[in-house]
C-alpha cells in the first residue's frame, strides 16, 4: 500500500508541474489586421469652364486696372503743366511791364549815346531771356498789318489815305503770348480806310 500512495503523489506532482502557472496562461490570438483601403483621387474643386471664368475676370480687372493707373498718370501730367503754365503767366505779367519801360527809356534816349547803347543790350537780353522761357511778342509796329482781333486790342480806328481799311496804322504798346495763349495783346491803331472825298458842289443855276 506504501509503495501505490508513493506513486500517486509523484503522478500527482508532475501533473501539477506541468500544469501553467499564474499570468502564463496561453493570450488568445489577435485577430489579423484587415488590408488597408487604397486612398480614392480627390475630385477637382473647379471644373475647366469655372477656372476659364475665373481667368477672364482676373484678367479684365487687371486691364482696369491699368487703364485707370495710365488715365491718373495722363490727369496728373495735364494739372502739373497746367500749374507751370498759370505761374509762367503771373511772372510774365509781372516782367512785361519792366521791359516796357526798358522800351519806353529807348525811345526817348539820344542816338549814338553810349548809356542808351548799354540799355539796348540790357532790354535785349531781358527779351531773350522771356523768349527761351516760352514767352513770344507779338508785335504790329509794322505799318498796314492786318487787324487780328485774337491778338490786337484796338484802342481807336482812325481814317487813314494808304492804310486799308481794317489794318493797323500804329502801335501803341506790344503785345505778349506764351505757349499759344495771348498773355496781353498788342495795343494798335486802326484804318477806317481812305477818307471819302468830300462832294462836289452843284453850281448854282
Amino acid at each position: 500500500m506504501a509503495e501505490e500512495d508513493v506513486k500517486q503523489a509523484e503522478q500527482q506532482g508532475g501533473v501539477e508541474a506541468q500544469a501553467p502557472v499564474g499570468n502564463e496562461a496561453q493570450a488568445p490570438k489577435e485577430a489579423p489586421a484587415e488590408p488597408a483601403q487604397e486612398a480614392k483621387p480627390q475630385e477637382p474643386a473647379q471644373d475647366t469652364a469655372a477656372l476659364e471664368r475665373a481667368l477672364a475676370e482676373t484678367k479684365e480687372r487687371l486691364l482696369r486696372t491699368v487703364a485707370d493707373f495710365d488715365n491718373a498718370k495722363k490727369r496728373l501730367a495735364r494739372e502739373l503743366e497746367e500749374r507751370t503754365a498759370r505761374a509762367n503767366e503771373r511772372l510774365l505779367g509781372d516782367l512785361i511791364p519792366i521791359f516796357d519801360h526798358f522800351e519806353l527809356a529807348l525811345q526817348s534816349a539820344p542816338e549814338g549815346d553810349a548809356f542808351a547803347q548799354g540799355v539796348r543790350m540790357i532790354a535785349d537780353e531781358f527779351r531773350k531771356t522771356l523768349e527761351r522761357s516760352g514767352a513770344e511778342v507779338i508785335d504790329a509796329s509794322a505799318e498796314g498789318t492786318t487787324f487780328d482781333p485774337m491778338s490786337h486790342e484796338a484802342l481807336s480806328a482812325v481814317p487813314h489815305p494808304t492804310v486799308p481799311k481794317d489794318h493797323v496804322v500804329s502801335q501803341f504798346r506790344k503785345g505778349w503770348r506764351l505757349g499759344g495763349k495771348v498773355i496781353r495783346p498788342a495795343q494798335v491803331i486802326v484804318s477806317l480806310g481812305a477818307p471819302e472825298a468830300p462832294a462836289a458842289q452843284t453850281e448854282e443855276a
